[in-house]
């Protein structure tokens, strides 16, 4: 059974090695892996429960094991939110990564976005062939959302509220 729930203290450790592995962060710069002490996790932990709900962080589990995570930060002035979803790789191609990122998305509308929208990496296809099942189509990425001293290397997909 997949359970979704929103991220305590209690489950840093998992996000703290979820972000050490290689093979979820390599997709988003980070080919070795992501590695935070354990006062960097609590520091992060504090800004996740200091913003809720304009942004939340969701821990993932199957049969009580922790499987990934999902993510959501809205932008008040656009009504928009990002998203992210990782998962270990023996959590994938199970349905686990769709129930997590449509938990996101549900409470991203609940909390007043009226966009949602995920950057994959453009070789990243199964992330995309997700996004896709789940109503994302591609677009152009809105003008508030590129840096002029920062090079596009994602793709932009959204999904509206209605």
């Amino acid at each position: 059974m997949i359970e979704i729930k929103e991220t305590t203290i209690k489950d840093i450790d998992n996000v703290q090695r979820l972000w050490a592995d290689g093979d979820v962060m390599r997709f988003v710069g980070f080919p070795d892996g992501l590695h935070q002490t354990t006062e960097e996790m609590k520091g992060w932990f504090r800004w996740i429960e200091s913003n809720r709900p304009v942004l939340n962080h969701y821990s993932i589990f199957e049969d009580g094991n922790y499987c990934g995570e999902s993510f959501y930060e809205i932008d008040a002035a656009h009504r928009s939110a990002a998203l992210d979803i990782k998962l270990f790789g023996f959590a994938r191609g199970r349905g686990i990564a769709a129930a997590g990122l449509s938990h996101a998305i549900r409470e991203a509308f609940l909390n007043g976005a009226e966009t949602v929208w995920v950057d994959p990496n453009p070789g990243n296809m199964k992330a995309i062939a997700l996004y896709e099942r789940l109503g994302f189509q591609q677009k152009d990425f809105p003008e508030y959302l590129i840096s002029e001293d920062q090079e596009q290397i994602s793709i932009y997909m959204e999904l509206r509220k209605n």
